[in-house]
C-alpha cells in the first residue's frame, strides 16, 4: 500500500494485510482496530475483516488480515507453516504452561546442561502426538476448554497429530533456553513446553512467544498498528 492512494473498493475486492501483533492485544483486538480505520477513514460501514490463526494475547508477531472477498482465502493461509521464536523457562510450570498463569511447581534443574538440552529437542522432530492446553479455545462438548479449566476441572483433552520440521535450542542459560521452531498448524508451543520439561525429567513453560513468519510471508515485512494508523491518517479520502 505503500505509496499509493487507497480507495475503498480494493479492501471490498479484498486485501492481505501483515501486521505485527503487539503483547497484551487479542488477535480480534486487531482485527477490530482495522475495521475501525476502514470505517472512519475510508467511510466502509461494512467489510468483513478476518485474522488467519490466533495469537495468544502474551504473544507478539506475525499475524494475517484478510478483508472483503479475501476472506474466503484464510483458510488457505492457516494451513501453512508457522515459524516461532521464544523462551522456555526451565525448572517450573504452570497450570496454563505459560504466563496467563502463575508458577504452582517446581522441579530441580541442577542435573540440566547443554547436550541434555539438545538430546531433548531432537525427541520433537517429525509427526508427533500432542495433547492440547486446557487453557484454550479448544471445544469440550460445546464448551470451550478454558472455562473448564478455570473452574479447576481435571478434564484432559485429545491428543492431535502435529508436525515439527524444526526445532533449534539458539541460546541456553539455565533457567531459561532460547528457540526456534518451524511446525504444522494446530500445534501448541505452549504445550511443547511442557513436554519440553518432562523430557528434561523437570518442568518448563512458555515464557516469551513471537511468530515470526506463515508459509512465505514474514514478519519483518509486516505492518505496526501504530505505522498501520499513521498511514491511513495520511490518507486523502474524497
Amino acid at each position: 500500500m505503500t505509496g499509493q492512494k487507497i480507495k475503498p473498493e480494493d479492501f471490498i475486492a479484498g486485501t492481505v494485510l501483515l501486521l505485527d501483533k503487539p503483547l497484551y492485544w487479542t488477535s480480534f483486538d486487531v482485527v477490530k482496530k482495522i475495521k475501525a480505520l476502514l470505517r472512519h477513514r475510508l467511510k466502509i460501514k461494512k467489510i468483513k475483516v478476518g485474522h488467519a490463526g490466533t495469537l495468544d494475547p502474551l504473544a507478539s508477531g506475525l499475524l494475517i488480515i484478510c478483508t472483503g472477498k479475501k476472506t474466503k482465502e484464510i483458510e488457505t493461509y492457516q494451513n501453512q507453516k508457522k515459524e516461532y521464536t521464544g523462551t522456555f523457562f526451565i525448572g517450573a510450570s504452570t497450570p496454563s504452561y505459560d504466563l496467563e498463569t502463575e508458577p504452582d511447581e517446581f522441579f530441580t534443574a541442577d542435573h540440566i546442561n547443554i547436550e541434555l538440552i539438545q538430546k531433548a529437542s531432537e525427541k520433537f522432530s517429525g509427526e508427533i502426538d500432542q495433547v492440547p492446553p486446557l487453557f484454550s479455545a479448544k471445544k469440550i462438548e460445546g464448551e470451550r476448554a478454558y472455562f473448564h479449566a478455570r473452574r479447576g476441572d481435571s478434564t484432559i483433552l485429545k491428543s492431535n497429530k502435529i508436525n515439527i520440521y524444526h526445532f533449534e535450542i539458539t541460546k541456553f542459560e539455565l533457567p531459561e533456553a532460547d528457540f526456534r521452531i518451524v511446525c504444522s498448524k494446530g500445534t501448541y508451543i505452549r504445550a511443547l513446553a511442557r513436554d519440553f520439561g518432562k523430557e528434561l525429567c523437570s518442568g518448563a513453560y512458555l515464557k516469551a512467544l513471537r511468530r515470526t513468519a506463515i508459509g512465505d510471508f514474514s514478519v519483518d515485512n509486516a505492518w505496526s498498528i501504530d505505522d498501520l494508523e499513521n498511514f491511513f491518517e495520511k490518507q486523502n479520502i474524497d
